[in-house]
């Protein structure tokens, strides 16, 4: 499903469920859309893009964090970037550059929204913003670097309506 960023310029966000724990609730794909569409929109990303969005459970990003980070333990949020310095590959069908592949856990997600107080989508939604602010090349190592990107996601999560409380 295409929808539009900014001016003629079209964002796919492809959304796969591979999980079974925790069920999806309604309007959530759509509000994860808003969101991936919001940081192209704030970033002032130029053309079309694509970006893969897939829930997984406990288990598999354990599994993935292990086999990709060495980290043997269950995170919320895996981002796999396929652009560096602001170059990206293409689809050769669409001319879509392909920005990378975003893997949230969805059963994490759940726990952090209800020990932070807040709603599954709030949470899912913040995830989906940090990790595609990593897809574009920004970085949390640095004291610097993670004050600027903690700003950028408050911009955007202000932007679709789920700021801070």
């Amino acid at each position: 499903m295409y929808m539009m960023a900014m001016a003629n310029d079209k964002v796919k966000v492809i959304i796969t469920d591979a999980q079974k724990k925790v069920r999806i609730p309604t309007g959530l794909r759509m509000l994860v859309r808003r969101a991936c569409i919001a940081v192209l929109r704030e970033e002032n990303f130029k053309g079309n893009a694509e970006v893969s969005v897939t829930f997984v459970d406990n288990e598999e990003i354990r599994s993935m964090n292990r086999k990709f980070r060495n980290i043997d333990a269950a995170t919320d949020v895996l981002s796999f970037p396929l652009g560096e310095n602001g170059e990206y590959d293409l689809n050769p069908a669409t001319g879509a550059k392909l920005l990378g592949d975003v893997v949230i856990s969805l059963e994490r997600a759940r726990d952090q929204a209800e020990e932070f107080g807040h709603s599954l989508e709030r949470e899912v939604c913040y995830l989906s913003v940090h990790s595609m602010l990593h897809l574009l090349g920004y970085d949390h190592m640095e004291p610097r670097e993670k004050a600027e990107m903690r700003m950028k996601e408050e911009t955007v999560m202000t932007r679709i309506g789920l700021e801070r409380i």
